[in-house]
């Protein structure tokens, strides 16, 4: 069924961590190592939490980042407090300021939903340098995810279940089922109804508070902005200031929208190859229509192919179909580094050439696995999403098609799922500082949605880097842009045209890179 190896790419299984996962390109990466001594010394002290030196690290990261670690005990179930708990992983990334105490500290909240805070440590390292010079930034896990009770699908033998990976004829229900075997096996240790934005921001208060901070700064990525929104809304005493960086307003169906967002970023990166001459001469067919053409030809009959594997660089074996070629562009639309390769590799499968496309689509798989935990994830949509879900006309003439969302919530049935509160969907509303962060051609969260949700903040800027994808934090001067405005708690007053100096990459014209 078309959509479901893209939802399973989305999507990997999780693995143990073994050197052979290299050479398995739809399982999972190995889980990241969180280096804590067990009988390491007390270092640091903050508020009533005790830190230990830690290493922070991952399959993905970058390198690897120093750090102070430790964990909170808080109530599965916050109406049981007497009941079970779970561990928070608590990471601190301590200032240079030695006034940093007396300063409101940095809460990160990654995306998803799924992925660890502490996991991309690298990540925030530079994207918050500016930040740290003044205050201390602390990454929790939000629970489900990275060290904080993740959510994992054991078999009875203790070992990961895995999705299958043989083409089948009906994907949902493999998912539904999959899922079932999954909430089964989690059962004795987890109610995943209490996986969900409305726990994890009573986490981040719980973080807050044992800390001793009345009030905390917050930089919230992808879907970390709808928590960072919800969490400000729920406890607007305790917010300073927002920094959010592709924005989802409160009421988007997560996952609902892949579809014409992701044809609407296609299409302004093959006007920007029309715009520039020798990308316009060199691919005369825009990158839309081939992605187009590419997909209808696989439709109809995919291809055996050998290529060279990017994990392990020996002769490899495949099929080329639709969903790989989907997948593989969804997930290099991202960023504007690996959406330069579009245009080439669908017209090198253009004209029967189909190797570089598939040792890329098994890098982007390599890349993507094991970064979102997938089970944390449904607990969330399901509760928050799925219910909400209408099917859009417009999905059903995209490249996408209505099949991705429906993937996307294909587990729901089968997952016990809690409850979003009433009033989850209504903005976020007063004068709280917001700086608002977007990416031109982001093929998930673009431009509109921030202006949705400045649209309620009068205290609120929004900041769009041309030519740039999902998640701008980190990229030229916005560091020292996020800096400035903690700095000051005014986003009004904030210049920031340096983010016009933002290169666009240009289009690949050959595997030797773009026209000089």
């Amino acid at each position: 069924m078309f959509g479901y190896r893209q939802w399973q790419a989305r999507h990997p299984a999780p693995a143990a961590a073994t050197d052979a996962t290299a050479a398995a390109p739809n399982k999972a990466a190995p889980k990241p190592r969180h280096a804590v001594a067990e009988e390491a010394p007390v270092t640091r002290t903050r508020g009533s939490l005790k830190f230990h030196p830690c290493t922070l690290t991952s399959a993905q990261a970058a390198g690897n980042v120093e750090a102070q670690c430790t964990t909170l005990a808080v109530p599965e179930n916050p109406a049981a407090p007497t009941g079970r708990k779970i561990d928070l992983k608590i990471a601190w990334l301590d200032s240079k300021n030695d006034g940093a105490a007396d300063l409101e500290p940095v809460f990160f909240i990654a995306g998803g939903p799924g992925q660890s805070a502490t996991e991309v440590a690298s990540l925030v390292e530079v994207a918050l340098a500016e930040t740290r010079k003044q205050r201390d930034v602390f990454l929790i896990d939000q629970r489900g995810t990275g060290g904080s009770h993740p959510l994992e699908c054991l078999g009875p033998d203790g070992k990961p279940l895995a999705l299958p990976e043989e083409d089948v004829t009906d994907a949902a229900k493999v998912v539904a089922d999959y899922a079932a075997r999954c909430a089964a096996a989690l059962k004795p240790t987890t109610d995943t109804r209490f996986y969900t934005t409305t726990e994890a921001i009573g986490d981040l208060d719980a973080v807050r508070a044992v800390l001793g901070a009345p009030r905390v700064d917050l930089v919230g990525v992808s879907y970390g902005t709808r928590v960072a929104q919800q969490y400000a809304k729920r406890y607007p005493e305790h917010v300073r200031a927002l920094v959010i960086d592709g924005v989802a307003p409160n009421d988007l169906v997560v996952g609902g929208e892949f579809a014409t967002t992701f044809e609407d970023a296609i299409k302004l990166q093959a006007a920007q190859c029309r715009q520039d001459a020798a990308c316009a001469k060199r691919f005369p067919t825009d990158t839309h229509e081939q992605l187009r053409n590419v997909l209808a030809r696989l439709r109809e009959a995919p291809v055996e192919v050998d290529y060279r594997h990017p994990g392990t660089g020996e002769m490899a074996h495949g099929k080329v179909t639709a969903d790989t070629v989907v997948g593989l562009a969804f997930a290099f639309s991202y960023a504007p580094q690996t959406a330069s390769l579009l245009p080439l590799v669908l017209d090198e499968a253009s004209h029967g050439r189909y190797e570089p496309l598939m040792s890329l689509a098994q890098l982007a798989n390599r890349q993507m696995g094991g970064q979102m935990n997938r089970l944390m994830q449904w607990s969330v949509i399901c509760a928050e999403d799925a219910g909400r879900y209408q099917p859009s006309e417009a999905a059903a003439s995209t490249l996408l098609g209505p099949e991705v969302a429906q993937m996307f919530f294909a587990a729901c049935p089968a997952w016990a799922s809690g409850t979003a509160p009433a009033d989850f969907t209504a903005p976020l509303t007063g004068n709280v500082p917001v700086l608002l962060l977007s990416g031109e051609l982001d093929p998930v969260t673009p431009p509109r949605y921030a202006e949705r949700v400045l649209a309620h903040l009068p205290n609120g800027k929004h900041v769009i880097a041309p030519g740039q994808g999902h998640s701008v934090m980190a990229l030229g001067c916005v560091p020292k842009l996020i800096g400035q405005f903690f700095d000051k708690g005014d986003a009004k007053s904030l210049d920031a045209s340096c983010v016009q100096n933002l290169n666009r990459v240009p289009a690949f014209t050959s595997f030797n890179g773009w026209e000089p």
